[in-house]
């Protein structure tokens, strides 16, 4: 949890600098591929994010440090972003580098919206989380950090390439395993796809079943999930013939799983527990 003053230099840096972000439109994507370099350099270097966290150091030199950095090769609105950011005051010097990510999910997603593409993306991200809840040895290699950041990219390449996603998507995804974070790989996932819904502005439910879903099941949830979150949502149908039958249901980190498989599971795991 971030402290209270972490939690205002980024509120108040979000709000000065995001109507810019949103502006620079196609251009976001360069700049958010920047601000997850930038993420991970400053993870992997706590010497770096004190000498651009100090309170006692004069803004300009910090500034010169992120020049020093970038070697003026990087794109002026990640300039602007790194430099407003050293220039406030953090709880802890890690914070800034959630900021930058913070940051660079943003870019993201400005830059899905300059090219129409932000449903989509959210939309895959919640199947690629759906997909992933019956794969947990792959869970686990996605956020092994005994291998290398090449070797997990290499991993979810392999299993991902073949399923025609959405170049935005893929990055979000291929972040989610490059840079760990000290998080597991879903949890990543779901974050995202939070930040996702939050900028829409409705909720993404992930309904998985054995066959596609009639319109008028389609409209039956999108009036019950309404009138539980609060807010509009929309339904992300995910066919999975595994699942055999019934349902499994996914808002935000909570899970309903009323499949046939699942409680096949249930079952085994009961008679085993009385054996």
């Amino acid at each position: 949890m971030r402290g209270e003053a972490s939690r205002i230099a980024d509120r108040q840096s979000r709000d000065t600098l995001a109507p810019k972000l949103r502006d620079t439109r196609e251009e976001a994507w360069r700049i958010g591929n920047e601000l997850f370099t930038l993420t991970s350099l400053l993870d992997h270097n706590i010497q770096v994010e004190r000498a651009l966290t100090d309170p006692s150091r004069p803004v300009k030199d910090k500034v010169d440090v992120l020049n020093t950095l970038v070697g003026g090769q990087a794109h002026p609105m990640t300039m602007e972003i790194m430099a407003d950011l050293v220039g406030r005051k953090w709880s802890r010097v890690s914070d800034i580098a959630n900021a930058v990510e913070d940051f660079g999910v943003d870019a993201m997603m400005y830059y899905a919206d300059a090219t129409d593409q932000t449903l989509k993306v959210a939309i895959e991200l919640a199947q690629l989380h759906s997909a992933l809840l019956n794969l947990p040895v792959v869970r686990s290699k996605l956020y092994d950090a005994s291998v290398s950041s090449e070797t997990r990219v290499k991993l979810f390449r392999e299993l991902f390439s073949s399923k025609d996603l959405n170049p935005i998507t893929m990055r979000l995804a291929e972040h989610a395993t490059c840079n760990l974070r000290n998080r597991r790989y879903l949890t990543t996932i779901q974050w995202l796809i939070n930040k996702f819904s939050r900028h829409m502005g409705e909720s993404m439910v992930t309904v998985t079943t054995a066959s596609p879903l009639s319109d008028e099941q389609i409209k039956k949830l999108i009036a019950i999930y309404t009138k539980k979150v609060g807010r509009a949502v929309h339904i992300n149908s995910v066919v999975d013939p595994s699942v055999l039958g019934g349902m499994r249901i996914q808002v935000g980190d909570e899970v309903t799983d009323n499949t046939v498989v699942a409680q096949l599971e249930n079952l085994h795991r009961t008679v085993k527990a009385k054996a």
